[in-house]
């Protein structure tokens, strides 16, 4: 499960993401630089091979560690893109493809502009289809996928079924595990009502609805899919002109009615936490892109549970977020959100730890979130004081051990 938004106001594209994972999955903020007159003939995405680009953009995505594409991720031009999950009538029960993750990093790499992140996305898909495991230790997982792809100028929704996709340039939208594209969209797969009704997926009678067409209706409804859109939704709809960081993050942190008492969690919330057979995911990284016409400027926690992480800025300059990022070739202990794990379970347990995180942290967030406003910041300190915070609760976290309940003990071993 996840929650991508985007938004478009005041000549400034917003773009923010929960990434929704199985708990204890690990997920790392990684950094590519940019590559040039790269010869090798193909690369090896996920399950298979495709053919390499010799010229690629650099990147930063938030990846979960196994496999070779990414959950989220901003390149160098400006170009955002996040991606969910969606349980079509056409996604393959077997064999092994491209992952919707897979997909996401070939555009981050290969276009400049949204608008050539879905022609990326939709040749690859074509030609290549999506298919194989999508879970980490659950290998039944599998899903089709949507995407939100934005840069300076523009934002798409991009939505997928097998092989088909739509597409529909927007100026607010939300996704969350369920196709939310229906009789109006820009551009498409080629004859695509009529691939629909040779498939079985549409009868014919009636204008054409994509999501009618390839939808499912269990998965999206235990997951509360449609519940967490509109929430989303809301929450653009609402947004004030003067909305930015501060806002986004909270967007992302939000509870619903049942605020923090995650026992009665129930997949209706944006920040989402496991703790049940019902309830398996859990929100283990968040990032929030804005792009204008200054280089894109990030904020992502690279941990699990943005209600009690600290989001941090990010950028390509060089240096810029050192601690945040991990190191590729690093072992996953040394990455931040292994670090932050023992933080996070400590909070499942122990009400008074977790409201003490949280005032620590919304104290420290309100200075760092001054920082990334301007154009030029001081990177080493503002890393300092991150890092600081999170060695100062880390110790504290591991003064106590965790109460944790049964699941948790039983499913999320690291």
């Amino acid at each position: 499960m996840c929650d991508t938004l985007v938004l478009r106001q005041q000549g400034v594209t917003w773009l923010a993401k929960n990434s929704d994972r199985e708990a204890a999955e690990p997920q790392r903020m990684l950094h590519f630089p940019a590559v040039q007159g790269d010869h090798s003939r193909n690369l090896r995405a996920t399950y298979i091979e495709v053919p390499q680009s010799a010229e690629r953009h650099a990147l930063i995505i938030s990846q979960p560690s196994w496999i070779w594409g990414a959950e989220m991720g901003v390149n160098e031009h400006g170009l955002a893109i996040g991606n969910e999950a969606v349980f079509t009538r056409l996604t393959a029960k077997s064999g092994e493809a491209l992952l919707g993750m897979d997909l996401l990093r070939l555009a981050l790499e290969r276009a400049v502009t949204a608008r050539e992140g879905i022609t990326v996305i939709t040749e690859h898909l074509e030609r290549y289809g999506q298919a194989g495991a999508g879970g980490f230790r659950d290998k039944s997982f599998r899903y089709d996928s949507s995407f939100l792809l934005a840069d300076p100028q523009e934002a798409w929704v991009l939505e997928t079924a097998g092989r088909l996709w739509a597409a529909k340039k927007v100026e607010h939208w939300a996704i969350s595990n369920a196709l939310s594209l229906g009789h109006d969209y820009d551009l498409g797969s080629a004859d695509l009502p009529g691939q629909a009704r040779k498939l079985g997926c549409w009868s014919g009678k009636g204008d054409f609805h994509f999501a009618q067409a390839f939808d499912t209706k269990l998965l999206p409804w235990i997951g509360g899919a449609h519940q967490r859109r509109a929430q989303n939704q809301e929450f653009l709809a609402s947004c004030p002109v003067s909305a930015g960081w501060a806002e986004f993050a909270a967007s992302l942190r939000s509870h619903g009615q049942h605020h923090d008492d995650f026992a009665k969690h129930n997949n209706r919330q944006v920040c989402m936490h496991a703790g049940s057979f019902w309830r398996p995911s859990q929100t283990t990284g968040s990032l929030i892109a804005r792009l204008g016409a200054e280089p894109p400027k990030i904020l992502a926690t690279a941990t699990s549970a943005p209600c009690l992480s600290l989001f941090q800025p990010l950028a390509f300059t060089p240096g810029a977020g050192a601690d945040l990022l991990s190191d590729a070739e690093q072992p996953l202990q040394q990455s931040r959100w292994w670090r932050f794990e023992a933080v996070h379970r400590r909070s499942l347990g122990d009400a008074g730890f977790r409201y003490a995180l949280q005032a620590s942290r919304d104290q420290l967030e309100q200075s760092l979130l001054a920082q990334a406003e301007i154009t030029d910041p001081d990177w080493q300190g503002l890393q300092q004081q991150a890092a600081d915070w999170h060695a100062h609760w880390l110790a504290l976290a591991q003064s106590q051990p965790a109460t944790l309940n049964r699941w948790w003990r039983r499913n999320a071993r690291l």
